[in-house]
């Protein structure tokens, strides 16, 4: 079977989603099917572009690549996803968001004060309603994001789990004197709400970022709320790491603060399991929500500085208690049976 996976790529971003495309192809040629990943540049702004970038996906012929048939196209994000072709299965990994769920979120909402927004949002939804049922199956990386899908369009669709990149190399070691908080630094991660956290906490925690600047501007934001609140011995901020470094700073860690808004999946709480750690999450997190689970695999805060610190400051005084939670979250995650023989199987069947 030769197939297609359709991702979109934003120029000079490699992120989750990157990740994921990635991860199935390799798993995909690994057990023997001809893949190939497929990828249009994405632009977002003026919003305009959305429209154009919709035309672009339906004007693809991904049906057959130098005279050689493509048997199944596998459609991950918007709008390469609505790209036709006979044998079509998608795995969402979300739709466009501030099209939906944050179109009037009162931080991250942004096509709703653009020129025109109402009306490309309106369009945004008549093609997903249209042309996402085109699919022969649709699959959602998890619940929040099939709940999303049924919420706002009404259509079904099943959550396949998959695991991070290089599950097996992630371990366990004695915990140190910090929480580790590897994501991208941008605004919908919500950095800025950990460290107004750490400036309320009554022990000394201390928490290590890694991740590489989204934003610029938001960088600088972080590590100016840093120095005014005297917080620079007490956060550090890693910047791009490793693959060997990033295990390290899990194996190592007391705990993982997680609390990003509304989070489709988050590979950051399954990769926190595997490492045997407890995730402080926020009771609006989405993903993290669907393993995290409040005094058994983690922590859960509302998504307010004040009890977030709280949560951070239970878990640096328990260490006993930490380490059971983590012990939790790895028994856990090895009970769901998550794998990519799983995830393979479903897209090809």
């Amino acid at each position: 079977m030769r197939i297609a996976v359709a991702n979109v790529q934003v120029p000079f971003v490699h992120g989750g989603a990157e990740v994921h495309a990635d991860n199935l192809v390799r798993q995909l040629r690994a057990r023997g099917f001809e893949t190939e990943l497929v990828t249009i540049p994405f632009k977002w702004y003026p919003p305009e572009r959305l429209l154009e970038s919709i035309a672009i996906a339906r004007m693809l012929d991904l049906s057959e690549a130098n005279g050689l048939r493509i048997d199944r196209l596998i459609g991950l994000k918007f709008p390469i996803y609505l790209a036709p072709h006979p044998d079509k299965v998608l795995w969402i990994l979300h739709q466009y968001r501030s099209a939906y769920d944050l179109w009037d979120h009162p931080e991250y909402g942004d096509l709703i004060n653009l020129p025109h927004g109402q009306a490309v949002r309106a369009a945004v939804h008549h093609a997903d309603r249209r042309f996402i049922p085109e699919a022969k199956a649709v699959y959602a990386n998890s619940r929040n994001v099939a709940d999303r899908l049924e919420h706002f369009n009404g259509i079904a669709a099943r959550p396949l789990y998959h695991p991070p990149a290089d599950a097996e190399q992630f371990h366990s070691a004695e915990a140190r004197d910090y929480l580790f908080f590897p994501s991208r630094i941008t605004p919908l991660k919500r950095q800025r709400l950990v460290i107004e956290a750490l400036a309320l906490c009554r022990e000394p925690v201390r928490v290590v970022f890694a991740g590489a600047a989204e934003v610029p501007s938001y960088m600088a934001e972080l590590q100016q709320l840093c120095r005014e609140g005297g917080l620079e011995q007490r956060v550090v901020f890693k910047g791009f790491t490793s693959q060997a470094e990033k295990l390290a700073l899990y194996a190592e860690s007391l705990g993982v603060v997680y609390p990003p808004v509304d989070e489709d999946y988050g590979y950051v709480t399954l990769e926190a399991m595997l490492s045997g750690k407890p995730v402080i999450t926020t009771s609006d997190s989405g993903g993290p929500l669907e393993f995290v689970e409040h005094d058994r695999t983690g922590l859960v805060a509302t998504p307010d500085a004040a009890n977030l610190a709280a949560q951070m400051d239970a878990l640096w005084r328990n260490r006993s208690i930490a380490a059971r939670m983590g012990r939790a979250g790895r028994e856990y995650y090895d009970a769901l049976g998550i794998s990519w023989d799983r995830v393979v199987e479903v897209l090809t069947a």
